[in-house]
């Protein structure tokens, strides 16, 4: 691993006021070789370069500590994982987190599942399926103190996937895009009746680069309604408005 340069990493960690052990920052590293062996018989990412996929996806995955604080033992499930984003790096980063990775693609699973026994991370667990079907199943639902996603969708849909895995107390918090205050009026309505408040909306840029990026705090006040989620497919061409 000596190849690899970690200045830019170590700052923007100081930045975000996290400290790593040699170890976990090596954990970090044989992702970042997995990611890239892998990602040449699969589209992972488009993001390939080492400095950027630091900055682009390890430091944005852990920047929400921003807004969350993860050093607690809590259950954490990320809906939308793809490669393993922000679930992964806060896992590597918090390893008292006992965190679920969720993602439809069975090809993404098996190279999730193939980082978590490479890397020795254990209290993380990958499902394969759909977000609306997991949230109807005793096991999962209402039963995580935080949803995390950087799942493209509006808020309103992507709160109605996500919402129904939060426990009454819990929160939401999407990773979003800097221009978001038209998205988060929207989806106003849409998080009131999957029983949450939007609390806050952080903005930042990422650091070293031009990415602006908000993070939506949603608590969760009320049970959410047994309809919720609808079937697949409705969430996206009918939010709740």
């Amino acid at each position: 691993m000596d190849q690899y340069s970690i200045d830019s990493f170590e700052k923007g960690l100081k930045q975000l006021d996290i400290t790593l052990s040699e170890g976990q920052i090596n954990q970090f590293l044989e992702y970042y070789e997995l990611l890239i062996e892998w990602n040449k018989v699969m589209n992972l990412t488009a993001i390939t370069e080492y400095e950027e996929v630091i900055s682009k996806h390890f430091l944005d995955s852990l920047s929400a500590v921003k807004v969350y604080d993860f050093s607690q033992k809590k259950k954490v499930i990320d809906i939308g994982t793809g490669a393993g984003f922000p679930g992964i790096p806060l896992k590597i980063a918090f390893p008292e987190l006992e965190i679920v990775l969720l993602d439809s693609l069975n090809k993404r699973i098996n190279f999730l599942n193939e980082v978590i026994e490479k890397l020795g991370l254990v209290g993380i667990k990958t499902i394969h399926g759909r977000a609306e079907d997991f949230a109807r199943q005793a096991e999962y639902r209402e039963q995580f103190d935080i949803c995390v996603s950087r799942a493209v969708a509006n808020l309103s849909t992507l709160s109605e996937y996500c919402l129904p895995y939060v426990r009454k107390g819990g929160n939401f918090i999407p990773y979003k895009s800097g221009k978001i205050e038209d998205e988060v009026k929207q989806a106003d309505k849409a998080v009131g009746v999957l029983g949450g408040t939007i609390q806050e909306v952080v903005k930042f840029q990422l650091a070293d680069t031009d990415m602006e990026r908000s993070f939506v705090v949603i608590k969760k006040e009320r049970n959410t309604s047994k309809k919720y989620p609808r079937k697949a497919g409705l969430p996206g061409k009918e939010p709740i408005i």
